[in-house]
């Protein structure tokens, strides 16, 4: 199966994030706008296999990815009660349970799928924010971005989401400025 959605922003409750790609920009996209791409963006990272969700558990979906956008830019000391109660409410939900294939892969199981990868994504979002991760967190330098990402190198100095987008975009806009002085 072929990427659709970006990967390696260090967690997984921040890949879920940058569904809304160029965040605070005039160019925002929404990657989930229905249901089909919120059940393409479970099978690619929640190892299901095929999963049927309800069309309209794209909704909390959208609702429990701005809840931990809020969450890891403001903290959870800053995060607001209603957003606390939302992320609390999606973290209780069953999580999935792993399964050996006749094959020998791992494959997870669960009852709903999409209401299981919400319980995932709220759980993920509240470990990282009480971890000491969470000062690892860094905002994308690229002007065009805006996706959040966790910084695991050993300076925590890295800038960019990616080295092979807005890094090397970041580089070649430095290289041209400096070519045409």
């Amino acid at each position: 199966m072929t990427e659709r959605f970006r990967s390696g922003a260090g967690r997984l409750c921040l890949d879920f994030v940058r569904t809304l790609r160029y965040r605070g920009t005039s160019d925002a996209t929404e990657e989930l706008p229905d249901g089909a791409s919120w059940r393409a963006w479970i099978e690619e990272f929640g190892k299901f296999g095929e999963v049927v969700v309800p069309e309209e558990s794209v909704r909390d979906a959208r609702v429990l990815r701005e809840a931990i956008h809020e969450l890891v830019s403001d903290g959870a000391a800053s995060c607001r009660p209603a957003t606390r109660q939302r992320l609390n409410r999606f973290a209780v939900s069953p999580v999935p349970a792993p399964a050996l294939t006749p094959s020998g892969e791992l494959r997870w199981r669960a009852g709903d799928p999409a209401s299981a990868m919400l319980a995932v994504l709220a759980r993920d979002a509240l470990d990282l924010v009480t971890s000491p991760a969470f000062d690892r967190i860094r905002h994308c330098a690229g002007a065009r971005c805006g996706a959040l990402f966790l910084d695991t190198s050993r300076p925590g100095t890295r800038r960019w989401c990616s080295m092979d987008v807005c890094g090397n975009q970041a580089k070649k806009s430095t290289y041209r400025a400096k070519a045409a002085h």
